[in-house]
Order: structure tokens, then sequence, then C-alpha cells
């Protein structure tokens, strides 16, 4: 697929984006610690969490990967799936769904869209799949900016849920 938004490219991703995915993660870590985040994604860099490397090879071997592009570099990332990962507190949702199981992009391109074209391109993924429902989970702490942020691309939270101590919101919006 090649969905262009403010010049940025989206295509499909595979196990050679992981060394930049995990890029992209260990920077968004970095960038949310400099703002005083340390809850959301902890102080340790994704590539050296025990299991994270192993995660993002999974996400692109085993999930379906986007990759979005601004002039060939890539620049933010995508994963799809059936349903929440089976190690978070969330139950299917009892209809067919497509479940944002990622999405990051590269800080030093913020404000340019990358996140929302992603998730445009997800929803059209979940309408061409026939599929009405997309829904993703995220960090819900902090004053509420990322759940705010998937509300102005569409979503709706549904339900709040905690994972140990890490407070989280689902949100779902209907594509069909």
């Amino acid at each position: 697929m090649n969905d262009t938004t403010h010049d940025i490219r989206i295509r499909p991703g595979g196990p050679d984006d992981a060394v930049d995915m995990l890029g992209m993660l260990d920077s968004a870590v970095a960038w949310m610690n400099s703002r005083g985040n340390t809850e959301q994604w902890g102080t340790t860099p994704y590539s050296q969490r025990p299991g994270g490397p192993a995660r993002v090879e999974r996400y692109t071997t085993e999930n379906v990967p986007y990759v979005a592009e601004l002039g060939g570099v890539p620049v933010g990332a995508l994963v799809l799936d059936s349903g929440p990962s089976p190690q978070m507190p969330i139950a299917p949702a009892g209809e067919p769904e497509r479940y944002v199981r990622l999405l990051v992009s590269d800080r030093r391109h913020a404000g340019l869209g990358i996140g929302a074209a992603l998730l445009a391109h997800a929803a059209g993924e979940t309408r061409r799949a026939g599929v009405e429902l997309l829904r993703v989970d995220c960090w819900a702490g902090g004053g509420g900016e990322l759940v705010a942020f998937y509300e102005r691309n569409g979503f709706t939270p549904t339900e709040r849920f905690l994972d140990g101590d890490w407070p989280g919101q689902v949100l779902a919006r209907r594509v069909g």
C-alpha cells in the first residue's frame, strides 16, 4: 500500500525493519524521560530491556507491521494484530477486530502527523479486511495527553485497566 500524507509514505514492514523500530522505541523512551515521564515506558532503552528486541522481532514476523517513511527514511511504525496482547488484562472485543499493538514515531520528526497518518492507514486496512472495529490501548497516566491524541484521531475511550500499577485505557474506532 502506498498511502501518502504530508509526503509520508506508508509501506508494509518486515524483519528488516526491526532495527529501525528498536531505534524509534529507544528514542521515544529518551524523549519521554527528558520530559519527566518515566512511568509510561520506564527509563531503560527498549533495545536493552529483557525481551525487548525479541518482541520487536515478533512484531515483524507474527503480526502485520507498517513503516512510515519520509524521503525513504523510516520515521514511524505501526503493528496491527487481530486482538489485544494475551499478556495484557484486556478482553477480546467479542467481534472481529484489528488491534494496534504498536504505534511509534521518530521524535526528530514530531508534529508532522506521522502517528495520525499511521492510524488512518490502520483504519483503511481494517476496512479493507471487512472488519468494522479498530482498537488500541495506551498509557492513561500523566495528564491524559496520549488518550487525547487517540481521541483526536477518531477513537473513543471504552474501558480502563491496570497492568500492575500501570494505568491503561482501551479505545475503539468504528471504521465500517
